[in-house]
């Protein structure tokens, strides 16, 4: 029971850790103040939820957690969490900061979902199906914000056509201004990509964990390196004043047709993907 419970716990702060990462990332493109707060507060309660179980693990063995690679990764993640609430509280980097997250949460969850802790568990298996429906998830909920900057950039185009002919219609009061439409594509991609990303390392780290064979450049894993980095451009270029309106209403359309292309032809092609 006591086990379950330990287990949980870690899998609880790697969503939330997730979740903090999504925030930061937000916060580092917009400088959004709520966002900034909501990380940091994420974060903040990971590393409680952290500093608690590696008390918990002193008490149990009697000594400090670092003889096994696997206690070693952890005490790592914890170090770097550290250093990135000190740097949040002190020198207002917020660049080292999300950097630094996406470090640990990196090691985070090879340290949760380590081979060699899971080959001593008896929810192992568990643990790594879990593993796998948190990566679809957070690949399916990626999906869903790159469908609501599609459906922003429809209508931006719709609203940008009406206000260039001046017909107006009893429905044109239901629609969006262009400022609206705008800041909906741009939420969606900084919601979108993070989540993306988060998705990819964890697949990545199922994929080495419960298959014997699996090859780096599999479609699908191409196809989602190349989403995430199609969207970064469009998002790069749109801040930079080099993307803008009409264009980056189009660029999101454009983009996600690949995204539909890489659900379903990316899937199919995949050698290991074959829950689709």
């Amino acid at each position: 029971m006591a086990e379950i419970t330990m287990a949980r716990l870690q899998e609880l702060m790697v969503v939330l850790y997730a979740v903090g990462l999504v925030f930061y990332f937000i916060d580092y493109l917009n400088k959004d103040k709520v966002a900034h707060r909501s990380a940091f507060w994420i974060v903040m309660t990971v590393y409680v939820l952290q500093s608690a179980y590696l008390v918990v693990k002193i008490i149990e063995t009697q000594r400090f957690p670092v003889l096994s690679l696997v206690e070693g990764i952890y005490f790592y993640v914890w170090l770097l969490i550290t250093l990135s609430i000190v740097l949040h509280l002190t020198y207002k980097v917020g660049h080292a900061v999300f950097f630094l997250n996406v470090v640990a949460f990196t090691f985070m969850t090879i340290h949760t979902f380590a081979s060699e802790q899971q080959s001593q568990s008896p929810i192992g298996e568990a643990l790594i199906s879990e593993l796998l429906f948190i990566h679809i998830t957070f690949a399916i909920l990626s999906y869903a914000a790159f469908a609501m900057s599609f459906v922003f950039a429809i209508l931006y185009l719709l609203v940008y056509k009406i206000l260039k002919k001046k017909k107006w219609s009893k429905q044109f009061g239901r629609l969006p201004s262009l400022h609206q439409a705008i800041i909906g594509m741009k939420s969606a991609l900084y919601a979108g990509i993070p989540i993306l990303l988060v998705s990819l390392i964890l697949g990545i780290r199922w994929a080495s964990i419960a298959l014997e064979e699996w090859n780096i450049f599999d479609m699908k894993i191409i196809g989602s390196f190349f989403l995430i980095a199609m969207y970064g451009v469009v998002l790069y270029l749109n801040r930079s004043g080099r993307l803008t309106s009409n264009d980056f209403a189009w660029a999101n359309i454009i983009a996600f047709l690949f995204v539909i292309v890489n659900f379903f032809l990316g899937s199919k092609l995949s050698q290991f993907h074959f829950w689709m």
